[in-house]
């Protein structure tokens, strides 16, 4: 018989974490149907009849966010045999309020009070048998972060499903409220399951929407539930929903007063950090140092030493040799020889040659997750999101989307607003994922040898342009209105655990090889067959001189789109092109068409103008920084304008999107060349005419009125002018 265990509980509770230790590689991952709200299932091991659901982390069982009301629909729709309720052992007063909804369900509940080594750490004491008693069902301790406990909660739930007996709620709530209860429960007798009435006559007390429309009271029990309704809100002198609110967390008050010895009463080790990484002044300051170290350390700093023998000793003197010296010998044609080691191995070369630079970004990154920081950044990034007309959400998609686009900008589905959504949408890839850091890299090494700075100024260019995108798309009709509130649950801060960030890291960056071993395998032999082939004297053949290639034809025919931006050249031209199709293509191309195999910067400072020298020959350093900000800005790539489409459904947005974000970089990739132009000692040429004209454009979209929700016009002014 197949066993359904639903996972549920808070955000940032652990719930994450212990889906994966429970279930390990036996997932799959989809959508909601109906919805684009991930949907997370897999086997329990060792179990190929039971069946774990990671439900979206909420708050509560009210309908207000999309995870909310596909927990709900699946709980009360799909009837799991037992839920897995994990609470957050170290903020027990907030987690518990789901769990008094929860066990008003009828559903088998098994608390996983998580987070015990934190609170033990903390020498406080949690009375589970006291509180098992109390809540009706069993509570076992786990701390997921180190993998305790973990399968034992499991396997009681398993076994509570097994046993057949549901959870009854204990908790009750005042003598008056029980009352009207008790009037609601009658009235709707027939119209509601005998195993959740308790649950129903909550949510019809509350008043809810979406149960009143699915269980179809008829007018006479209608007009008997809303007089017990009426009768109870008068003589408590609170709306209906305010009063079970209250009600519960007096209950939970006294439940924790009873169960939960606290040795302190001060504020903890967390509180303490938090007083300085969250405040006010210091937050932001910190955040930016914290991003620096791990774009410097990633790209300049060890990550550069692994990519420099990557590309130097494994590909340069091992793999490219090997392969050239064991193709001739068995006489291959000098076609083949040119399509295997100059496209394959040194397209595909070029970016594999970079992945050491994004796992050790991604493992930061991974660091910073699991000890709890990146939550406070959400938090911190929330202030000042929404004074430039962002959710503080809008930063989660952000975030993951400095990995990999796609999950990105996915992840805006927890953005309740649809406008807000939206808007995150368009703005989330700005951010550099780990396809552009490669682009970032080959530039810095090439033109700016390996400066230090390059980096993080590519980053934090991509919050400026969220910022700036904020400001000026609030201000329009579309977007006007003011952005959803945020709340979250910031974890108590622990140490990183080994397996989990290790499996954060290769996650990500195996989705980068793959990437590399299909998409970026394909575009290399193209670019290598049209780079290697053309028409000389009318007739189609190889060609010794790449500029009369067919891709150098194409590249020259779109070529002078980019001049005004200072990047020419059919060679940046077809590589920036190429990017749309993925962002590592830059680099592949490149790869390709410059027989990249050294490390940059020693190529460089040694004078050498073959391979990546050759790249430093058809830029300067201002238009290089041009063709970097460009790529950066400018639409991402197929997949992630696919993952678009799929979040806006609606092509005519999507071609917004990718129209918005491709003007942007255009214009500010112009005024960066452009200005840069001037401010050497060039002059003032018709160029500078229309960066000047753009730059006008942009202050006054800034700071021009903007829109109300209604339509009409109000004053507003940029959030960086006004004073805190």
């Amino acid at each position: 018989m197949s066993i359904k265990i639903a996972l549920a509980g808070n955000p940032n509770c652990g719930k994450t974490t212990m889906f994966n230790d429970l279930t390990g590689s036996n997932q799959f991952v989809g959508n909601w149907p109906g919805v684009t709200v991930e949907k997370k299932e897999g086997r329990l091991k060792g179990h190929k009849d039971v069946t774990i659901t990671d439900l979206p982390g909420i708050y509560s069982l009210s309908p207000y966010t999309l995870e909310e009301v596909v927990t709900r629909n699946y709980l009360v729709g799909e009837h799991p045999d037992v839920i897995l309720d994990l609470v957050d052992g170290s903020n027990i007063e907030r987690n518990l309020y789901l769990t008094t909804q929860l066990t008003e369900m009828g559903i088998p509940v098994v608390i996983a009070l998580n987070m015990m080594d934190v609170v033990r750490k903390n020498g406080d004491r949690i009375d589970v048998q006291k509180l098992s008693a109390a809540l009706g069902c069993p509570v076992v301790e786990t701390a997921a972060v180190k993998g305790e406990g973990s399968m034992k909660a499991a396997q009681t739930a398993l076994q509570l499903a097994q046993s057949g007996r549901r959870t009854e709620p204990q908790h009750t709530f005042c003598d008056r409220v029980e009352q009207a209860l008790t009037e609601i429960e009658e009235a709707a007798s027939g119209k509601i399951p005998a195993e959740n009435r308790r649950w129903y006559a909550v949510k019809l007390f509350e008043r809810d929407e979406k149960v009143l429309a699915q269980i179809a009271l008829s007018p006479v029990e209608s007009m008997q539930i809303e007089k017990a309704i009426a009768a109870c809100e008068q003589e408590m002198d609170d709306d209906s929903e305010s009063i079970i609110t209250n009600e519960r967390y007096n209950y939970i008050a006294k439940l924790v007063k009873n169960c939960v010895h606290k040795k302190h009463s001060g504020l903890s080790t967390s509180d303490k950090i938090d007083q300085i990484v969250t405040n006010r002044w210091l937050a932001l300051p910190i955040f930016a140092v914290v991003m620096f170290f791990v774009y410097y350390i990633s790209v300049t700093t060890i990550g550069d030493i692994v990519t420099g023998f990557t590309n130097d000793t494994l590909f340069g003197e091992w793999i490219s040799p090997a392969v050239e010296n064991f193709l001739v010998s068995i006489n291959t044609a000098d076609w083949l020889v040119g399509l295997v080691v100059e496209g394959i191995v040194g397209g595909v070369g070029a970016v594999l040659g970079f992945v050491p630079q994004m796992l050790v970004l991604f493992l930061l990154l991974c660091i910073l997750e699991d000890c709890g920081y990146m939550a406070r950044i959400a938090f911190i990034m929330d202030r000042i999101f929404r004074r430039f007309g962002l959710s503080g959400k809008s930063f989660i998609p952000m975030l993951i989307g400095s990995g990999c686009g796609v999950p990105g900008i996915m992840a805006s589905r927890t953005i309740e607003q649809d406008r807000d959504r939206k808007m995150t949408i368009m703005t989330t890839t700005f951010i550099p994922c780990g396809a552009k850091m490669p682009i970032v890299a080959l530039i810095a090494g090439a033109l700016f040898g390996g400066a230090w700075w390059v980096a993080p100024s590519a980053y934090f260019i991509g919050v400026a342009a969220v910022i700036i995108s904020g400001i000026i798309l609030k201000k329009t009709k579309m977007f006007a209105g003011d952005p959803a509130p945020f709340v979250m649950e910031l974890p108590a801060y622990h140490l990183p655990t080994v397996v989990n960030v290790l499996r954060g890291t290769w996650e990500r960056g195996w989705s980068f090889i793959k990437k590399a071993g299909t998409v970026i395998l394909l575009a290399s032999i193209f670019v290598w067959f049209t780079s290697s082939f053309g028409f000389v004297d009318g007739s189609f053949g190889m060609v010794e001189d790449m500029d009369a290639s067919i891709l150098a034809a194409i590249g020259s025919a779109i070529a002078p789109v980019f001049a005004p931006l200072g990047f020419g050249n059919w060679q940046s031209t077809v590589a920036t092109v190429l990017g749309l199709v993925a962002k590592e293509e830059v680099v592949g191309v490149f790869g390709t068409l410059y027989a990249v195999a050294g490390d940059a910067l020693e190529l460089v400072e040694a004078g050498d103008f073959g391979a990546l020298g050759n790249i430093a020959q058809h830029f300067t350093a201002l238009s290089a920084y041009s063709f970097l900000v460009f790529n950066l800005l400018c639409a991402p790539c197929f997949a992630a304008i696919g993952a678009i489409k799929r979040e806006m459904n609606n092509a005519k947005w999507t071609w917004f999107a990718i129209g918005y974000q491709t003007i942007f970089a255009y214009t500010v990739s112009l005024m960066i060349y452009q200005f840069g132009l001037l401010f050497s000692g060039h002059g003032f040429g018709l160029g500078t005419g229309v960066a000047v004209v753009f730059l006008i454009c942009y202050v006054w979209l800034l700071f021009r009125k903007g829109y109300k929700e209604d339509g009409h016009l109000k004053a507003v002014v940029p959030a960086a002018v006004k004073a805190q």
